[in-house]
């Protein structure tokens, strides 16, 4: 999966030169990956679906022998929990827990006809190609198409038109019927083994109190950072400015005492300049005035490293939603500025199935620990937002941190 992910970045490189949007390129790269991993899914459902149709049909004659009940049940539990981990891994969809034999019957019964039309939809595909591949031969080699032709030997002028026309048609009847299959998977695994109200209402109360507890760690891990700044930038400027003044009143030379005082003036502006990015850093007052975009523009404008920024959002996001973007994206760079030895850093903000999709790459070092100090705290901020936080830091670079925040 790193491997893919890795060629997807280098893909969008190499197209970003032609012009290509990156974020485009991103959506396009992520809807390939979610295709490829549904159409998989499928054709397992498909293969698994004439097993398990034997077994419901053979099942349906078992339970009628009370004895027999108990093992049947048992098996169908073990299949019904096949296809769970199945519809997981491939279609995204959740599962409930502890459903009934009967019930588990009943849904292996269903689902083996929703597989037996993918499969059926599969062996369309595949007759299709296989004849498209023969028609284009033919084509190709001069011949009539299916090999022979009523009024002559020749090939029409409009014989390519007709296969092309004719094979559009058949990728969209496919394209559609893999579509309808998966909707039909997605329905019966929520109706029979999808989550009860009563299982649905523990997890969100469960998702609530971790969301709570991040919440309140994620404020410790903030004032901590404010106590540790304060004490080794601006308390140390203060200290110094102290000593430098302490110094210019026992100074007996004028000439001297103005030196000190000249010290003590820029001590004093560099504790303000420490100062501010202080204040700047627990809440920047961009975010109010400009939005989201302004702020990451004026990060950009202060960072000792070079930043790009693609801002692609097609509204401003509520003030929750940019405040924990902003976030993201101030404490990736200083993390790429200070540990990664990076030489420059790209900032994309984009929108993507309703919400606001963060994405920071630097060119450093990498290996970059997700459980570390700084990235542990942006997880917690991100996950009090219900939003997704993922670290793709491999050791050579190039590091990338996500933050995916829903909103509206």
């Amino acid at each position: 999966m790193k491997l893919w992910k890795t060629s997807v970045h280098r893909l969008g490189s190499v197209a970003n030169l032609g012009g290509v949007p990156q974020p485009r390129l991103d959506r396009l790269a992520a809807l390939a990956v979610r295709g490829s991993r549904v159409t998989a899914g499928l054709a397992l459902g498909g293969a698994s679906a004439f097993g398990e149709f034997a077994f419901a049909v053979l099942a349906a004659l078992a339970v009628a022998v009370p004895a027999t009940r108990p093992r049947v049940f048992a098996v169908a539990r073990a299949l019904a929990g096949f296809e769970q981990w199945r519809l997981a891994r491939f279609l995204g969809t959740e599962s409930a827990s502890g459903y009934s034999g009967p019930r588990a019957l009943r849904y292996l019964a269903l689902r083996s006809v929703v597989g037996g039309l993918g499969a059926g939809v599969f062996l369309l595909i595949l007759w299709g190609a296989v004849t498209g591949a023969i028609m284009l031969w033919q084509l190709l080699d001069g011949q009539p198409l299916g090999g022979g032709d009523p009024v002559g030997t020749d090939q029409d002028w409009y014989d390519p038109i007709v296969v092309f026309l004719f094979g559009i048609l058949l990728v969209f009847l496919a394209v559609q019927g893999l579509i309808g299959v998966a909707a039909l998977e997605r329905l019966l695994a929520r109706r029979w083994l999808g989550p009860s109200e009563q299982e649905r209402l523990r997890r969100r109360v469960s998702e609530l109190a971790t969301s709570r507890a991040a919440v309140v760690e994620a404020v410790n891990d903030e004032r901590r950072r404010i106590e540790r700044d304060l004490h080794d930038g601006v308390q140390q400027r203060l200290v110094a400015l102290g000593m430098v003044l302490g110094r210019a009143l026992r100074a007996e030379e004028p000439g001297r005492a103005g030196e000190l005082l000249r010290q003590a003036h820029e001590e004093a502006q560099r504790a303000l300049r420490d100062l501010r990015e202080v204040t700047w850093r627990v809440y920047p007052v961009a975010l109010d005035s400009g939005g989201l975009h302004v702020a990451l523009e004026s990060l950009a404008e202060r960072s000792s490293l070079p930043v790009r920024l693609r801002f692609d959002l097609p509204a401003r996001p509520d003030t929750a939603t940019e405040t924990v973007a902003y976030f993201v994206a101030s404490e990736a760079v200083t993390n790429a500025a200070k540990h990664a030895g990076a030489s420059r850093v790209d900032i994309t903000v984009s929108a993507g199935d309703g919400a606001v999709v963060v994405r920071i790459t630097d060119d450093g070092c990498g290996g970059a620990v997700p459980e570390g100090g700084g990235l542990s705290g942006l997880a917690r901020r991100v996950a009090a937002a219900d939003g997704e936080f993922t670290v793709d830091s491999p050791v050579g670079g190039p590091t990338t941190v996500t933050a995916v925040l829903p909103c509206g």
